[in-house]
């Protein structure tokens, strides 16, 4: 079957170990040796023409009507990376192209990631690391907030695929879930051992407070003031979605007076203002838009993209294709 590279050359080298070049060798018919930066070209369009599969990754050229117009074979779009949403339009799924993303991949690392800012947020690691620079003393419990993960109640925000991977990860130590979604099913909740309720009753009732909502015109400011009020004094807000998700000036004013401790991989802006308070408090942990897949995790990409190709070529239905239904409610 034909297929097209649509990405950056960094991509590629980066997402598609050498493992899985081979098995995509083996599963489809390359047109040509590098990757297409570009739609334009005669060569981009000649190769256009030709293709079943376009695998696109980082970085990938615009798809829309246009492109499917000069690509009247196309079949699918395999998508090594997370969102679709920066590079393809809505009618490329309205004309029939079947689309897979491998955001499933990537939820793994943030997954993981979130589930050790729990543990370690509920610790008070970072409180307790930035006394110990500033006394170089033994170790000193006197005003922290409640120490330790055992027994408390987490609140998720989102029972998306990092939010079912952090569940999942939960599951290891005695906690209590909560999650807030208006998409997720009662039933569903409770086939994952889950309680369904509303955002406000979670902020009430939740020692941690994470975020894994896409950011939608919907969810955007979903976490202001009224909902950080909610939170008892020491709970832990967690978020590796978006900045966007939280009215910043609501959470500053929180963390700066050390009623609430926080771990952030992103933030609004992106990155903070110079300036910005939280840089230097004791309770709040900042880190550069780390928790997805970077470094040795993002082969994981390469390998879903492959197996999902793979599925394509042998006719097994795909194991994470995106509607058109589901744009308006993923990130």
């Amino acid at each position: 079957m034909p297929a097209i590279l649509a990405m950056s050359e960094a991509s590629l080298a980066e997402v598609f170990s050498t493992r899985a070049l081979a098995r995509l060798e083996r599963a489809v018919e390359l047109i040509g040796s590098r990757p297409i930066v570009e739609f334009d070209s005669p060569a981009s369009r000649a190769a256009l023409a030709k293709a079943r599969i376009m695998i696109t990754g980082w970085n990938p050229p615009r798809v829309d009507g246009k492109v499917i117009d000069a690509a009247p074979n196309l079949h699918a779009i395999v998508h090594s990376a997370g969102t679709v949403k920066t590079f393809l339009s809505e009618d490329v799924l309205l004309r029939g192209i079947r689309v897979s993303s491998c955001a499933a991949a990537n939820a793994i690392p943030v997954a993981e990631f979130t589930f050790a800012s729990i543990v370690f947020g509920l610790k008070r690691a970072g409180r307790f690391s930035a006394r110990l620079r500033e006394t170089h003393s033994a170790r000193d419990a006197t005003g922290m907030p409640p120490i330790g993960a055992s027994g408390v109640t987490i609140g998720l925000v989102g029972a998306s695929r990092v939010g079912r991977e952090v569940v999942r990860l939960l599951r290891n130590i005695d906690v209590r879930i909560l999650v807030s979604d208006p998409y997720l099913p009662h039933a569903e909740a409770s086939a994952l051992g889950i309680e369904l309720t509303t955002l406000d009753d979670l902020c009430r009732r939740s020692d941690v407070l994470s975020l894994h909502a896409p950011l939608t015109a919907e969810t955007r400011g979903l976490i202001g003031e009224r909902q950080l009020a909610l939170l008892h004094d020491g709970a832990v807000v967690i978020n590796t979605a978006r900045g966007q998700l939280i009215d910043t000036v609501a959470l500053t004013a929180q963390l700066v007076s050390g009623r609430l401790d926080a771990y952030l991989d992103v933030t609004d802006p992106e990155p903070l203002p110079e300036d910005s308070p939280l840089y230097e408090l004791p309770n709040v942990t900042l880190t550069p838009h780390i928790a997805g897949a970077l470094g040795n995790e993002v082969v994981r990409l390469g390998d879903l993209a492959v197996d999902e190709i793979e599925r394509l070529v042998f006719g097994a239905p795909l194991q994470h294709e995106i509607r058109h239904a589901d744009l308006a409610r993923i990130a």
